[in-house]
């Protein structure tokens, strides 16, 4: 069976729409609150931990949700169409009030900045897991890992098109010397590439003719699928799925934990322990971006060979000895080495390893009709672990040392190894040829 490409690419244009406003959102929103609306540090930060208690709880909810519709569209088109226009519409009142607030300071302008962001974070949360669960929907199960590796390319692309975007129009030049920033040239672009992405999708993929081929493919196929019916006639996972559903969404928040906290601190560890300044460490975190980058298609093949497991074991092994040949290298050294590039580099691969195979063994345990439920249950412990591992990292850094950052990313990523170990299901399953040649419709 070949993997259709073209309406892989074209599925991801919602996900590279997504990345782009969330790469300007974690980007501009903390400026805006510390510089025009002088909030201090904590305020801010609250406020930005918001999106990821909020998508705990709308991520499963909208998942399942449309799981459910039965709209003419599909299941998951409807939340991306009106998902995405309200956000548009409320992403542009966003520089808007800035600049108001800029010009004239009000409580009033204050508040209602506030209340739609908030508001914001729920459209949002509306439709990132129904337009993440398009892809498994319309991917057979032995090709998700490839797919999902697109998909991710695609994300990746749409928060590189907004850093470019962001350099070229807000360079140091042009903005040296202001009093205030408007960036509601950059959120009227942002909001471009959202109409577009989410039209291309609309457009150019027939969900409804998908979903009904996926639906044959798989009652040709029963052997594909984890779930059993029981005397009710429900479709419901066998107690040994379950365990290793649990087993997979632990792993899932533990290497979350132990990467998010690297992530957030970095920066901070690398100027306190290694005298590095901020464009350097940076520069550090970007390798480790474009390692992943780099890794997204060749570990989707990988996982198709030698099976997800394995690809995310491999994955763990090697981002856990990169934690602590970099705590090693502070015990050893006080300055920077170019050595941190490599290391960094191999940070990526291992993280890309991870990233690509994870959700697709976490929708293969389910039924199609369940897709974007289990898609929230992924996003759900992800999520809310990013909420918790920079407190515990940050508060054990400064109670204990800095040195204490890179041995927690280590301890959080061995755990993770020790719960996948024990993941049973899942994995691709071996078709026949047949039966693959069957599904491989011309694109």
């Amino acid at each position: 069976m070949k993997l259709k490409t073209g309406q892989t690419i074209r599925v991801g244009f919602a996900f590279l729409s997504i990345c782009a406003f969330w790469q300007m959102y974690n980007s501009i929103i903390p400026l805006i609150l510390t510089n025009t609306f002088a909030m201090n540090e904590t305020i801010s930060g609250a406020i930005m931990a918001a999106d990821n208690v909020l998508a705990i709880f709308l991520l499963p909810l909208f998942g399942g949700i449309s799981d459910r519709c039965k709209s003419k569209m599909g299941r998951r088109k409807p939340f991306l169409l009106y998902g995405t226009l309200v956000s548009v519409v409320l992403m542009l009142l966003l520089p808007i009030l800035d600049n108001r607030y800029a010009a004239a300071p009000s409580a009033g302008t204050k508040v209602l900045f506030i209340v739609v962001l908030g508001c914001i974070l729920v459209s949002m949360g509306t439709y990132r897991s129904p337009a993440v669960a398009l892809m498994p929907d319309v991917t057979p199960k032995p090709l998700r890992s490839k797919a999902n590796a697109i998909i991710n390319l695609m994300g990746a692309i749409g928060g590189i098109l907004y850093l470019a975007i962001a350099t070229v129009l807000y360079s140091e030049k042009r903005t040296a010397g202001l009093d205030h920033v408007n960036y509601l040239p950059l959120f009227m672009i942002v909001a471009g590439i959202m109409i577009v992405g989410m039209l291309i999708v609309l457009i150019t993929v027939d969900e409804v003719g998908l979903n009904r081929q996926m639906a044959e493919y798989e009652a040709a196929h029963p052997e594909e699928q984890d779930t059993v019916v029981d005397a009710s006639g429900e479709e419901k996972l066998p107690p040994e799925v379950k365990r290793s559903l649990g087993l997979l969404l632990a792993s899932i928040a533990l290497w979350f934990i132990s990467y998010n906290a690297m992530e957030t601190w970095f920066t901070t560890y690398a100027n306190r322990m290694w005298g590095m300044s901020l464009g350097s460490a940076s520069l550090c975190l970007t390798i480790a971006t474009l390692g992943a980058i780099l890794s997204y298609i060749p570990v989707g093949a990988i996982a198709s060979n030698i099976g997800r497991k394995k690809t995310i074991l491999s994955g763990v092994v090697l981002m856990t000895a990169c934690f602590v040949i970099c705590f090693v290298y502070t015990l050893a050294s006080d300055h920077f080495s170019p050595i941190l590039y490599v290391i960094f580099a191999f940070v990526g691969m291992g993280w890309a390893a991870i990233n690509v195979n994870s959700l697709p063994m976490v929708v293969e345990m389910c039924k199609g009709s369940d897709i974007g439920r289990f898609t929230g249950y992924y996003y759900t412990f992800s999520m809310a672990a990013q909420i918790v591992t920079p407190i515990v990292a940050g508060t054990l850094m400064n109670r204990v040392g800095y040195t204490t950052l890179f041995p927690y990313a280590a301890v959080f990523m061995a755990a993770a190894f020790v719960t996948m170990i024990q993941v049973k299901h899942g994995d691709s399953k071996l078709i026949t040829k047949k039966g693959l040649e069957a599904f491989d419709f011309d694109d």
